[in-house]
């Protein structure tokens, strides 16, 4: 089945041809752009719902940013179709993740414009940081770089370990953190919660947003207006919410919340962040599975729901379907509550994957004693250590795949603690 992109999508075979666009033609190109990713993946299959949601800003960071002398860093990567689609892999794109085609995600060897290798979360910001020490060193200083990373990866510590670095590294990179309250599953947390303030505080945002159209009537010098601007945008900071001391603390500059579904927007902000030196955080808010109503929806299940039929939603059955036995995972789901029934000492704990591990099920029937404690795997497995050590039965539930970045705390803070 041949799949055509729109009339503008078709001319795009890198970011310089969509660059000699007029700024309002962008809203037709990501409007193309999100189609084409919906008739492919519904055909051919591959992650869904994160892809549409990063739609306008991936259209906007290629717009603005000199890809590929500029590094843009995805996290995860399963919401980089967009990115790939505008890079020259467009008629290729049908091949993602199958025998000899495109990967699902970044891959340094696919494509200049792919500036580290991804697929699990949270290494974006350590990875842009040291992509923009490395500028520094070499005397690039017209060199920018920019990492992607969404709300539920931050909750990783490699993601704080990479903000507390890049506060004090004095290296010119920019944060995009795309807040759409996902993961897989709903993101869980306090930092979901301070994210939510900021974007909900009606005060704050009104008040900002006076204090900028005030400026911009004021008849005074543009530096003066500058200073003016970040003497009253600090002042307003701390008077009237804190919403900003967390990264601030932390010596990022905090730009936002912005509509990251507002291409306009999106590109006006990113060239005035260009110009602006240092580390630096721009907070968008958006919707996955924006455009798709089933995605926007229901996001857990278009996340990746294979194979469907774009028109109904219907999302298509397995060849061969025949009756099966119950998943593995639902097993463990059904069979952990059973257990927790007789054993008052039985926990659950899983990082972000409650469908996935079937922990949901002891989630939403004992809510205080099974968890999710976001994406954290080293956290889940140490947590569940203490727990253990308390005499407690804790059922740390990770899939294998993600359980690496847990074999140090695997070994040094489980096997050898000696629990029993």
């Amino acid at each position: 089945m041949e799949i055509t992109p729109g009339p503008l999508l078709q001319t795009i075979n890198s970011p310089e041809d969509l660059k000699k666009l007029p700024r309002e033609k962008l809203h037709q190109v990501c409007d193309e752009l999100r189609q084409y990713i919906v008739d492919v993946v519904s055909v051919h299959g591959g992650h869904f719902g994160a892809s549409l949601g990063v739609v306008e800003l991936t259209t906007a960071l290629h717009y603005v940013y000199n890809t590929p002398y500029d590094q843009l860093v995805w996290d995860v990567g399963h919401q980089a179709y967009g990115h790939k689609i505008l890079t020259g892999r467009r008629d290729n794109f049908p091949t993602n993740r199958k025998y000899n085609g495109l990967s699902g995600f970044p891959k340094r060897s696919e494509s200049e414009y792919d500036t580290f290798g991804v697929g699990h979360s949270s290494t974006s910001i350590s990875a842009a940081l040291g992509m923009a020490m490395a500028a520094k060193y070499k005397g690039e200083t017209d060199r920018k770089v920019v990492a992607v990373i969404g709300d539920g990866a931050m909750t990783a510590g490699l993601a704080f370990e990479g903000m507390n670095h890049a506060g004090v590294a004095d290296a010119d990179m920019l944060i995009v953190l795309n807040d759409n309250c996902m993961g897989i599953d709903p993101n869980v947390g306090a930092l979901k919660e301070y994210l939510t303030d900021i974007t909900t505080s009606p005060t704050y945002n009104k008040v900002k947003d006076d204090v900028w159209k005030l400026l911009g009537k004021l008849p005074v010098g543009k530096n003066f207006s500058r200073a003016m601007a970040h003497k009253l945008t600090d002042g307003l900071k701390g008077m009237v919410s804190s919403s900003s001391n967390l990264f601030e603390a932390l010596k990022l500059r905090y730009f936002g919340p912005i509509d990251g579904h507002n291409v306009a927007k999106l590109v006006d902000t990113l060239k005035d962040l260009r110009n602006i030196p240092g580390p630096k955080i721009l907070h968008i808010v958006t919707t996955k599975g924006k455009g798709y109503a089933l995605a926007e929806k229901d996001q857990t299940i278009w996340h990746a729901p294979g194979l469907f039929d774009k028109i109904t939603g219907e999302i298509q059955k397995k060849k061969f379907d025949l009756p099966q036995p119950p998943k593995y995972q639902d097993v463990f789901g059904h069979t952990i509550i059973e257990l927790a029934e007789k054993n008052d000492k039985i926990f659950g704990i899983t990082p972000a994957m409650p469908s996935g591990s079937s922990l949901k099920f002891m989630m939403e029937k004992m809510p205080d004693r099974a968890f999710d404690v976001g994406i954290a795997e080293q956290h889940a497995v140490t947590v569940s250590a203490g727990m253990a050590t308390q005499g407690l039965k804790v059922f740390c539930n990770i899939y294998s795949s993600f359980m690496q970045r847990a074999y140090d705390q695997v070994v040094h803070d489980v096997a050898i603690q000696n629990y029993l």
